[in-house]
């Protein structure tokens, strides 16, 4: 371990890129804490901490939320429009597969269409998100609210989600990679320090009246580990079912255990719950436009991820999705038919048919226990407030923002050893 950091930092473009993304998290950090003009946000910050949904986008928003800075709505409209477009060229729109197959002119077409379509949304939901926070909170904007102070500060945060896209980008060719995931871990990773104060003051603090304080905290501490190893487990899980080659039977025999077909526990990741929370906050945030009544009360019962039975369903949305995004992103007849197009086949299995079922039954079992990890690491942080109903939503475990900090860093581990190899190679040759 400790080798592996010396050569990053004595190799002069991995120290660099690492250096350049550093300072893209502190510009990232530094916008988040500048408020639009004119807001006030000490009601918004408290009633935050009441709704699950909106604490969820102010997480994901690395806080820029609460503060309802230039940053607001972090890069979630772009990660939405990516979704979507990703589905759509899935032999939805004809078009769209066929530049989803067009190589690298086709993937920059597609990514410039993802650009616009973020574009819109970002301004529908700063619209929406504007408005309905102004309607909750009438004294959010200083002087009153108006049509042109919604416009205006939709246009903000439309602008600053844009922003981040590019800064995104910078990170992928100047940085480590994984721009957009990494600005997402980022605004995530920046709230932690905040999360475990607010744990210490609550159980050990003076005022907190709390008895074992200290033994809590350090339960709550040691609990948070497990958690990150049990996303970690489950990120990373896979299932490896061994192939053979036909050619070369006694070369490839001795290869037969480390040539295999890697099947991940958790092939949707996070998308599943993103998929689950935007159909759950859509309702409560076309809601925002009317005035409160027992419909929209029920409504917050139902969706608000605040009850038992709304926590039900969002498990079963996560099941759902985690299900169908996984069928659409591995085609078990695909893999069976470049399986056979290689050469490759299952010890024990006919070629074929065989070949597809059998690769579809292992999919669905290990998908089984991937979407329930998954559901239990999203619902965490909403049951424990159900649990223990004193407890600060900001010292919540688990969640969405977990799975996605783990799964980047894995990720960027994982590129960084690649940017090693790289350069190994080209000392080698050299």
């Amino acid at each position: 371990m400790f080798a592996t950091i010396k050569a990053i930092w004595t190799n002069k473009d991995i120290r660099n890129r690492i250096l350049f993304t550093l300072f893209a998290f502190l510009v990232y950090r530094l916008g988040s804490a500048i408020t639009v003009p004119n807001v006030n946000t000490a009601d918004l910050v408290a009633g935050l901490g009441e709704n699950s949904l909106f604490a969820m986008m102010n997480l994901l928003g690395g806080g820029g939320l609460e503060q309802f800075s230039v940053f607001a709505l972090g890069v979630s409209p772009y990660i939405t429009a990516s979704i979507i477009i990703q589905l759509l060229s899935m032999d939805v729109i004809p078009s769209l597969t066929e530049l989803s197959k067009s190589g690298a002119n086709g993937r920059k077409t597609l990514d410039k269409y993802t650009r616009y379509l973020a574009v819109v949304f970002a301004f529908v939901q700063s619209i929406t998100l504007v408005y309905g926070f102004s309607t909750a909170y009438p004294g959010l904007f200083v002087g009153g609210t108006s049509a042109a102070k919604i416009l205006y500060t939709a246009t903000i945060f439309s602008a600053g989600t844009m922003f981040l896209v590019w800064i995104g980008d910078q990170i992928s060719v100047k940085g480590i990679g994984n721009g957009v995931s990494m600005v997402i871990m980022a605004g995530i990773v920046g709230r932690l320090p905040k999360q475990f104060t607010t744990a210490y003051e609550t159980l050990v603090g003076a005022e907190s009246g709390v008895e074992n304080g200290i033994a809590l905290f350090v339960a709550y501490v040691a609990v948070y580990l497990l958690i990150i190893i049990f996303v970690t487990l489950i990120s990373s899980a896979e299932r490896k079912i061994p192939i053979q080659y036909t050619s070369s039977s006694i070369t490839l025999a001795k290869q037969s255990k480390s040539n295999y077909l890697p099947l991940k526990v958790n092939s949707a990741s996070v998308i599943p719950v993103i998929f689950a929370s935007s159909i759950m906050m859509a309702p409560l945030q076309i809601a925002n436009f009317f005035t409160a009544n027992d419909f929209t009360r029920g409504m917050q019962k139902w969706l608000g991820l605040q009850t038992w039975y709304s926590l039900v369903i969002y498990v079963v949305l996560i099941l759902f999705f985690t299900f169908f995004y996984t069928e659409m992103q591995i085609n078990p007849e695909k893999i069976a038919e470049n399986l056979g197009k290689s050469g490759a086949y299952i010890p024990s299995i006919r070629p074929g048919t065989e070949t597809k079922e059998y690769i579809s039954h292992v999919l669905y079992r290990i998908t089984v226990f991937g979407a329930i990890g998954l559901a239990i690491i999203a619902v965490l942080p909403h049951a424990m407030p159900l649990i223990w109903t004193d407890m600060p939503s900001n010292m919540a475990l688990g969640g969405t923002g977990l799975i996605i900090v783990v799964g980047v860093a894995i990720e960027t581990v994982k590129q960084v050893q690649g940017l090693l190899t790289q350069k190994s190679y080209k000392q080698y040759y050299e």
